[in-house]
């Protein structure tokens, strides 16, 4: 039993500061837990009375310690005082390409969940993925607080929530750019579910990167937020994220305002900036204010504000 009333314990102490700090904030999906203990590689993120648990296998964890995975379901159920139904089991091994956005149940449950002033349509089944990047939270509130009165672009837009952000913030004009049209159709769900007009912005299913060759629109703020690696059929070459960042910012660059922001976000851990790129915008790291503070992973992506020379 001391393996249970360990992880029990490190359950119950995360929980009592996490739930303070997110009814304070306003928010109903947090994450509680985070492979805090080397015998429990494991993350439990909480969504309202629901929690998903994801067996996250990689090189640095030992695979004898997924014996320990039964204990940890059974003190999350007991911790949030949840049935079966509630809890969420899904297994993310090391992957290439877009196996994360494959489906893997169809059970099409969605329900909102707030964040701060907004509501935002998870489907915590059907996908690796729940529909909603919590560790964009941060980034989120920054282009909030900073969209009022302008043109918004947000590629490989995903469901839409940084462009709702926007849209709440004041932006005059969002267009979200991904290519899927399942994750399209949820974006424009999110809108709606936040009374956000829908004629009043653009909803492009393309290839973000087939769009930046042939668009010519300019923005005073472009979000661009890339998988690591896509091998889509839709696409004709793999792409890979440090590959072709040069070609990803060059094309945002020209689309941007003179007095524009670009923020790149991408997840490759060991992600460097290309040095022809260093020497032709501002850029700054400014991934330290977008990790959030339930997250213990520092390296869980990387996040950039890029401006033209000159400005600041």
């Amino acid at each position: 039993m001391s393996d249970l009333n360990t992880i029990k314990n490190r359950l119950e102490k995360n929980y009592k500061h996490r739930l303070k700090w997110a009814k304070r904030e306003g928010l109903e999906a947090f994450r509680l837990y985070e492979k805090d203990i080397p015998d429990f590689p494991f993350i439990v993120d909480v969504y309202k009375d629901n929690a998903v648990i994801f067996e996250k296998r990689d090189e640095e964890i030992d695979a004898d310690k997924f014996s320990h995975f039964e204990y940890i379901i059974s003190a999350v159920k007991d911790l949030l005082n949840i049935g079966e139904e509630k809890v969420v089991i899904k297994s993310r091994f090391r992957q290439k390409g877009t196996t994360q956005y494959t489906k893997l149940e169809e059970k099409n449950e969605f329900f909102p969940v707030k964040e701060y002033k907004a509501n935002f349509l998870v489907n915590l089944h059907d996908y690796l993925d729940t529909g909603l990047f919590l560790d964009h939270r941060p980034l989120r509130q920054i282009v909030t607080k900073s969209s009022e009165g302008k043109k918004v672009l947000n590629l490989f837009s995903y469901t839409g929530s940084i462009s709702v952000m926007a849209a709440l913030g004041g932006a005059r004009q969002v267009t979200s750019v991904d290519m899927s049209a399942t994750y399209m159709d949820w974006a424009k769900r999110n809108f709606e579910e936040n009374g956000i007009v829908l004629k009043d912005h653009i909803f492009i299913v393309d290839s973000a990167l087939d769009y930046l060759e042939k668009a010519s629109s300019r923005f005073d703020m472009i979000i661009l937020d890339p998988p690591t690696f896509s091998n889509s059929k839709k696409m004709e070459e793999d792409f890979e994220v440090e590959k072709d960042q040069v070609f990803l910012v060059k094309h945002c660059m020209r689309l941007l305002a003179p007095e524009g922001v670009l923020y790149f976000s991408n997840n490759k851990r060991k992600f460097k900036m290309a040095e022809e790129l260093m020497g032709a915008y501002n850029i700054q790291d400014i991934t330290g204010k977008t990790i959030p503070e339930d997250y213990r992973d520092q390296k869980v992506h990387h996040c950039f504000k890029i401006t033209h020379k000159g400005k600041v």
